[in-house]
């Protein structure tokens, strides 16, 4: 079973590999995003626990983020694999994930980490911020604090799967289809 982590900052591009690597792997995308919105939408139980917390300003705790990405998990048993993308954001998500996986007698592949310069995800964000009608994108400061937020509690997750030895950084500045191509060699190599 093939399991990735797809990660990188805000604008690395993953929305848009993932489609690719879902595509010529047969993997599950699931993104957090995604499985909010949806569990929220359809108001299932952990929907509305979510709903609950978001509604309050507050951060939705990792036991409900987990239970939903489970959730989906479990509702794809003959997946070739998944790509997960938007989790883990914490060292404890990424410690909860691994448990999870190995319950089911399998566990993350790798984590490929998109690699992109600051200057380079800002000018990608405001750009796609003038299409996607993302007000997200549109505010300079608040990329910005996306940025920030990203380098300060996301990014150390990196060094929970080094230590594993399931790192692999790949350059994400490019052609899409150059950096397709360095995502490709990575997973054959794995």
């Amino acid at each position: 079973m093939l399991n990735l982590v797809l990660f990188g900052p805000p604008g690395a591009g993953k929305g848009t590999q993932s489609e690719f690597l879902v595509k010529r792997y047969s993997l599950v995308h699931l993104s957090t995003g995604d499985l909010f919105r949806f569990n929220i939408k359809n108001e299932t139980e952990l929907g509305l626990l979510a709903k609950s917390y978001i509604d309050k300003g507050a951060l939705v705790p990792d036991s409900v983020t987990i239970s939903m990405l489970e959730d989906a998990v479990n509702k794809n048993p003959d997946a070739k694999g998944f790509i997960f993308d938007g989790f883990p954001r914490t060292n404890a998500q990424a410690a909860a994930l691994d448990t999870f996986l190995e319950g089911r007698g399998t566990s993350i592949t790798s984590m490929i980490a998109l690699e992109v310069a600051e200057e380079e995800l800002k000018v990608r964000l405001l750009e796609r911020g003038k299409t996607s009608g993302r007000a997200d994108d549109a505010d300079p400061a608040v990329i910005q604090n996306r940025i920030n937020t990203y380098n300060k509690e996301t990014a150390p997750v990196k060094d929970f799967y080094d230590g594993q030895g399931k790192y692999r950084g790949v350059d994400g500045v490019g052609s899409i289809e150059e950096i397709t191509e360095r995502l490709v060699a990575v997973i054959e190599s794995l």
